[in-house]
């Protein structure tokens, strides 16, 4: 089939490369534009434009999809249907309705849970042991169109967004090919979402990033694992800022939330929370590398009864 595809991050990246080796004519790639990135702030092109670019691809990168120049490169391209995963940008009217099969996304999450910019952050953070990926026509409402495919994917204690992205990225490219060969044949069968049972994933703020040590130590673990890797949890130590990249659930003694209960030159730092604690294994302290926890605690001196707090 003749398709757009519209993507930014390498979470899209598979799927690009599956509908290529699937024998599909990529017609436009449209992605984010080259956006400042390190510490340099440099210009810094989006992977899935590599990727366009190494596969000869034709590429725009707009800053708007609704301006005049992406539906007149969509008009003169003339695909069959147009395939988003996580672009970045919804989709204006004119555009949904250009293609004869439409516009399929790849989300993920199993709709209608976790609609929304961050769905697998979110999904750790909430405790789910179960994510997974949903390819949907789009509509005008996020995220909000009716279902075409679906699979589940465990998430494992020690999973992070990093591992459960790069799993679902492969899943979700594959039933992204199935989904389209049945839009071909027409043989798919949309399913309406349940409105009942929708939930949210919003885009995640600095303020949603801080650990609170008067929270229990599951939740905090389940924070730094929907952080990782990034844009990280953070804490506060000797009024310095340090990421948590790394840190497994102990159990604690009555201590204050926040203090450190012991150093270990294997294990890291140990600190308090609301109920158990945490073991911090890497960090990263502000404008400093990333590091073990234990040489985190030698070079800042580190010791037990010393408090960790807000950042």
């Amino acid at each position: 089939m003749r398709v757009s595809f519209m993507g930014t991050p390498a979470f899209a990246l598979p799927s690009l490369t599956a509908l290529m080796a699937a024998g599909h004519d990529i017609c436009l790639v449209v992605t984010q534009p080259d956006r400042p990135a390190g510490r340099g702030r440099v210009p810094t092109p989006p992977p899935v434009k590599l990727a366009a670019q190494e596969l000869g691809l034709p590429i725009l990168q707009p800053e708007k999809v609704g301006e005049p120049a992406v539906m007149s490169a969509l008009q003169a391209a003339q695909p069959e249907a147009i395939i988003v995963v996580a672009y970045g940008q919804l989709l204006p009217k004119p555009i949904l309705t250009l293609p004869p099969h439409g516009c399929l996304n790849l989300h993920a999450s199993l709709l209608p849970k976790y609609r929304g910019a961050a769905p697998i952050p979110q999904a750790i953070i909430q405790g789910e042991t179960v994510t997974g990926v949903t390819i949907m026509q789009i509509e005008a409402r996020m995220d909000a169109g009716p279902i075409l495919m679906q699979q589940p994917e465990p998430i494992g204690d020690r999973d992070t967004t990093g591992t459960v992205g790069e799993r679902l990225a492969i899943i979700g490219a594959e039933l992204l090919c199935q989904a389209l060969d049945q839009v071909a044949r027409k043989t798919v069968h949309p399913i309406p979402q349940d409105e009942r049972l929708a939930t949210y994933a919003p885009k995640l703020l600095p303020a949603d990033t801080h650990l609170d040590w008067a929270r229990d130590a599951r939740a905090l673990d389940c924070l730094v694992r929907g952080l990782c890797p990034a844009p990280g949890a953070v804490t506060g130590f000797g009024g310095r800022r340090v990421k948590v990249l790394e840190a497994t659930v102990e159990a604690v003694a009555d201590s204050s939330p926040g203090t450190v209960c012991a150093v270990d030159q294997k294990k890291g730092i140990l600190i308090a929370a609301k109920s158990g604690g945490l073991w911090l294994t890497q960090v990263q302290p502000e404008n400093r590398r990333a590091m073990a926890a234990t040489e985190f605690a030698s070079g800042y001196r580190v010791r037990p009864g010393d408090v960790f707090g807000p950042s």
